[in-house]
């Protein structure tokens, strides 16, 4: 397919290279400037719990990046949340919202298909829902999930808990609402034709090939069924992907299987050990399935899985999972309670006080840390 192959690379090497790709590596590949860029080089990012999400981006764009920052550029669209990939919520940006659910919403639909069932909610009903909601939220009138669930009892139609979830995720994978601005600590639900300019849609080959590009570009050294876990792709979808990115990626052969990244140097290792509090939900965890083995070389993990079952999230040592930790915050502090699975020597210690700290100053309160050793 007109790609070179890129040298044979051991484990710790493909880690290192990833690290880089999801923008952990020290410098990310290229400089973001600002949330729609960072979440728009992923393509989408995991956004299930809304405020370690917003972490998440903080760390890409470096020091000094305020939860207030980002829930200023959420309540302007800057950065939407909504269902697509997968039955799980993400970040996207409003330029690439349209094409990603025309090309995955159809998948999505397939994997939803037990719940719509389970909840007694056939075609007619949905389309009725969708409709219903359209009308409510148009004209900027954004709405809770509350009242929307308000909204359809008025019309006879019961809309609590799971039932209301499925309501809502249709009506966002047909392209009909998207997140609206925060209304203290709710979300509220917008009009997608409100909230995202309009854009001339991408021909399904074309939706492939960039997807397919943007997931090997970020996230590589990755597998194709990596990409089939984070998309919902069909391999063969990935297949014809991969034949029409060409020269945009390449590929190599690691014990017997085929990882895909964009061309390119791994970044310099920094010389001194890096500590990452990563949310639960980080690309960097959940991006990956056929080569999630990469956070773990050591095996710290394969004699008590349950160690993956995260509070808040994961500690990473350079490219390596090193323990878990939790946040609580407080009057003017942030505590810290960090269980790690091995002991940290002094340079990893003050690494991870450093992390802290910066988590401190992205929620603008004095970081106190607590460790213990599982």
């Amino acid at each position: 397919m007109g790609r070179r192959a890129a040298v044979t690379l051991d484990g710790l090497e493909l880690a290192h290279r990833r690290t880089g790709a999801v923008g952990l590596g020290g410098a990310p590949p290229v400089p973001f400037a600002g949330a729609a860029e960072v979440v728009g080089w992923f393509g989408a990012l995991q956004s299930q719990d809304y405020h370690p999400a917003k972490w998440a981006v903080a760390q890409r764009l470096g020091p000094g990046v305020t939860d207030v920052d980002l829930d200023r550029a959420f309540d302007d669209g800057v950065i939407l949340r909504t269902h697509v990939l997968r039955p799980t919520w993400h970040f996207v940006a409003p330029a690439d919202l349209r094409w990603l659910l025309e090309l995955t919403a159809p998948r999505v639909h397939v994997l939803n298909a037990y719940a719509y069932r389970r909840g007694e909610l056939d075609g007619p009903l949905l389309r009725r829902t969708t409709d219903l909601i359209a009308d409510a939220v148009a004209g900027a009138n954004h709405l809770t999930r509350t009242e929307i669930a308000a909204l359809l009892a008025r019309h006879g139609i019961l809309a609590e808990r799971f039932r209301l979830g499925y309501i809502l995720i249709h009506a966002e994978l047909e392209r009909v609402i998207c997140s609206g601005p925060l209304r203290g600590r709710r979300h509220t639900y917008a009009l997608l034709d409100e909230r995202v300019p309009r854009a001339a849609s991408l021909e399904r080959e074309a939706a492939l090939a960039e997807l397919v590009r943007r997931f090997f570009t970020s996230h590589g050294p990755a597998t194709a069924k990596d990409l089939a876990w984070w998309s919902s792709l069909t391999l063969a979808d990935i297949a014809t992907g991969l034949s029409l990115a060409g020269d945009a990626l390449e590929n190599t052969d690691v014990d017997g299987v085929t990882y895909w990244s964009a061309p390119g140097d791994a970044p310099a290792p920094a010389g001194h050990p890096s500590v990452r509090l990563l949310q639960a939900y980080d690309e960097y965890i959940v991006g990956y399935r056929q080569s999630k083995h990469l956070l773990d070389l050591g095996g710290l993990l394969v004699a008590a899985p349950d160690k993956l079952a995260l509070p808040n999230g994961v500690i990473v040592v350079d490219t390596q999972v090193a323990g878990r930790w939790r946040r609580t915050v407080r009057a003017g502090a942030v505590v810290l309670e960090a269980v790690l699975y091995r002991p940290f020597g002094a340079a990893e210690t003050a690494a991870l006080h450093a992390a802290a700290d910066e988590l401190g100053v992205f929620l603008g309160a004095r970081a106190v840390v607590s460790v213990s050793l599982l």
